[in-house]
């Protein structure tokens, strides 16, 4: 999902337009985080669903900044501003003919990758958390 993802935001990159990948790299995002979320049944629908002390604690828990939530525009560029250097970056190559576009797709990619990755990274932890408390918790 995320490799997917990550060569659709390299392609965009590769428009030598400002703007245009910044522009595509959101869209990707808002469908990429709730798919992540969805996989590990973290979605907004799927914590609604859970017993209330149990959603208590996954939405404490580390890494669950996009858990649950509705992933809108300004989420997201609220994301992407954690690598706001190499997008400045990738803007400012874009300019150079040929080499400027090749290095642009690359750090496209890699964010793109970066960006996804760290989300798997905390869902895992929360769905791994849970798995934990639900093993230690006594039966009666």
């Amino acid at each position: 999902m995320v490799s997917k993802r990550a060569s659709a935001s390299a392609l965009a990159a590769a428009v030598p337009i400002l703007g245009t990948d910044v522009a595509a790299d959101v869209a990707l995002m808002r469908e990429l985080l709730p798919a992540i979320n969805r996989r590990f049944g973290l979605s907004k629908e799927q914590i609604e669903e859970l017993d209330p002390e149990v959603k208590r604690v996954l939405l404490v828990s580390v890494g669950s900044e996009l858990v649950g939530k509705l992933i809108t525009k300004q989420v997201v560029i609220q994301m992407l501003k954690k690598i706001s250097t190499k997008i400045a970056v990738k803007q400012a190559v874009k300019v150079v003919p040929i080499l400027g576009q090749a290095a642009s797709t690359g750090i496209s990619f890699a964010a793109m990758k970066y960006l996804g990755k760290a989300h798997i990274n905390g869902c895992y932890e929360i769905a791994k958390q849970y798995i934990e408390n639900e093993q230690t918790k006594p039966v009666h």
